[in-house]
C-alpha cells in the first residue's frame, strides 16, 4: 500500500502527461499499483478486495445471522449464498464479521457484578474434585453455599449429587448461619430444576426443593441456562475451596476429612480479608448480615419425618430412596406402612412395627436383618451381616418352592 504523498505524485505526475509505466519505474512500484490509484482517483485506505465491498451492502444481514448460528461463519457464508445468492469464500466472511465476532466474545465473558443486601441472598452449588481418602483416589463432591452480602462460606462433602443431599447441605448452611436468607440461587441441577426454558424464561423447578423452600419461607432463583457466572460468588467459592481446602491434601478417612472441613470453615474461611469487601466474612455477617436472616423458629428438619407405604417384593425388600431394607419374609406381597425419621427407618403392618433399620447413604445398597428371613431353609446373609457391600450385593439362591409356599402361607 502506498502512502498519501505518493499517490499524489503519481496524480501530479499523470496530469503532466507521464504514463503509468514511467511513473512506476520512477516512484519505484508496480504499474498496476499505479493504475489502481490513477483509476480511483486518489489515496484511499485499503478495504481488503472487491468482495469485502461486496459484503458491506449485507453487513446487518450479517450480523444477525452470525448471532443467530452462534458464530459459525461457515454456516452464515452457506446461508448468504442461499437467501442473496452471493458466493464468497469462508476467509472473506470472517473477515466481514470479524468486529462482530469480538463483541460476541466479550457479551460472552462479561459480568456485572451485583452486590446483594444484607440477608437477601444464599448462593448454592456443587464441584467435583478428587481427594486421596485412605490411600484411594475418591471422587468427592463439595456442596459450596455462599452468603451474597458477607461471603461466608458453608461448605459440605458428598459421595454423589443428588438431591437429598441438595437439600441436607442448604438446612445445614441455616443452622450453621443461624437463619435463613429472602432467597437462594441455585443453577439449573435436574435435581432442582425441572423446566428452565431460555426462550420464555420460564422456570419449574422439582417438586421437593419447592415444597422445601415453602416449608423454610424462601424464594428459589434459578441462574439463566449457560451463565453459571450469574452465581458467580458461589463459582468462585468452589474454586477457593478446591484450591485452599482440598488441594495437596490426604485424607485417613472420609470422617477426618468432614472435620477437617468444619476446622477450615471455622478458621480460615471466615477469617481471610476478602478480596472484594476488603473485610472479613466473619466480622462483616456479625456486623450486618446476622439480624437480617430469617429466624429458624425452631423447626426440626424438612425431611426429619416422612410416611409412605410400599409393598414388600418377592425377595423380602422394599425399596427406599434407591436402597433395599429387609422386612419378614412372611410379609412377602403385602403392603407396608413406613415411616423415615432423621436417620431411623420404622415399618409397620397391622399397627404394629415389623421392621427398623438405620438409613443409609449411596445407591442400590442393601440392608438386612438376619432374624427376618428366620424359618426359611437359606438365609440371604450371614447372621452378623446387617448392610452389604454396594458393589457386591447380597445374593438369593433359594429354591422358587420357598417363595411358592411363603406364598401360601400369607394368603392363608
Amino acid at each position: 500500500m502506498e502512502k498519501p504523498e505518493d499517490v499524489s505524485a503519481m496524480l501530479r505526475l499523470h496530469a503532466a502527461g507521464w504514463g503509468a509505466k514511467r511513473i512506476a519505474r520512477e516512484l519505484g512500484c508496480a504499474r498496476n499499483t499505479v493504475r489502481r490509484y490513477l483509476r480511483e482517483g486518489g489515496w484511499a485506505a485499503y478495504g481488503g478486495g472487491g468482495r469485502a465491498k461486496l459484503l458491506d451492502e449485507h453487513a446487518a444481514w450479517l450480523s444477525r445471522a452470525f448471532e443467530q448460528h452462534g458464530g459459525n461463519a461457515e454456516v452464515v457464508r452457506q446461508e448468504l449464498e442461499r437467501v442473496h445468492g452471493v458466493r464468497v469464500s469462508l476467509r472473506t466472511v470472517e473477515r466481514a464479521v470479524r468486529q462482530r465476532r469480538r463483541e460476541l466474545r466479550a457479551a460472552a465473558v462479561a459480568t456485572v457484578r451485583f452486590e446483594t443486601p444484607p440477608g437477601k441472598q444464599l448462593q448454592a452449588d456443587f464441584g467435583e474434585v478428587g481427594v486421596t481418602i485412605g490411600g484411594v483416589r475418591t471422587r468427592v463432591h463439595l456442596c459450596v453455599l455462599t452468603l451474597g452480602f458477607s461471603r461466608r462460606l458453608f461448605v459440605r462433602a458428598y459421595r454423589h449429587e443428588r438431591q437429598g443431599n441438595w437439600l441436607d447441605a442448604m438446612e445445614e448452611s441455616f443452622r450453621h448461619f443461624g437463619g435463613v436468607p429472602e432467597e437462594v440461587l441455585v443453577d439449573n441441577a435436574r435435581a432442582l430444576v425441572s423446566v428452565h426454558d431460555v426462550a420464555s424464561g420460564e422456570v419449574v423447578f422439582a417438586e421437593r426443593f419447592w415444597q422445601f423452600a415453602t416449608y423454610w419461607g424462601f424464594k428459589p432463583r434459578a441462574c439463566a441456562p449457560y451463565r453459571a457466572r450469574t452465581k458467580g460468588k458461589d463459582e468462585r467459592g468452589v474454586g477457593y475451596v478446591k484450591r485452599n481446602a482440598i488441594a495437596g491434601r490426604e485424607f485417613a478417612s472420609w470422617e477426618e476429612l468432614e472435620a477437617w472441613l468444619s476446622r477450615w470453615m471455622r478458621e480460615i474461611a471466615d477469617e481471610r480479608v476478602h478480596g472484594t469487601t476488603g473485610e472479613k466474612p466473619s466480622v462483616r455477617f456479625d456486623r450486618h448480615e446476622t439480624a437480617k436472616l430469617r429466624s429458624l423458629k425452631g423447626r426440626p428438619p424438612f425431611q426429619a419425618e416422612r410416611e409412605f407405604e410400599r409393598t414388600v417384593q418377592n425377595d423380602a425388600f422394599i425399596e427406599i430412596d434407591t436402597n433395599w431394607y429387609s422386612v419378614p419374609w412372611r410379609l412377602i406381597s403385602t403392603i407396608v406402612s413406613v415411616r423415615v425419621r432423621d436417620r431411623e427407618i420404622a415399618v409397620s403392618h397391622a399397627g404394629a412395627v415389623v421392621a427398623r433399620h438405620t438409613r443409609v447413604d449411596g445407591r442400590r445398597q442393601r440392608v438386612v436383618d438376619p432374624t427376618h428371613f428366620e424359618g426359611l431353609a437359606r438365609s440371604p446373609a450371614a447372621p452378623d451381616q446387617r448392610t452389604a457391600s454396594p458393589t457386591e450385593p447380597a445374593e438369593f439362591e433359594r429354591s422358587l418352592d420357598v417363595y411358592e409356599s411363603a406364598a401360601a402361607e400369607v394368603a392363608a
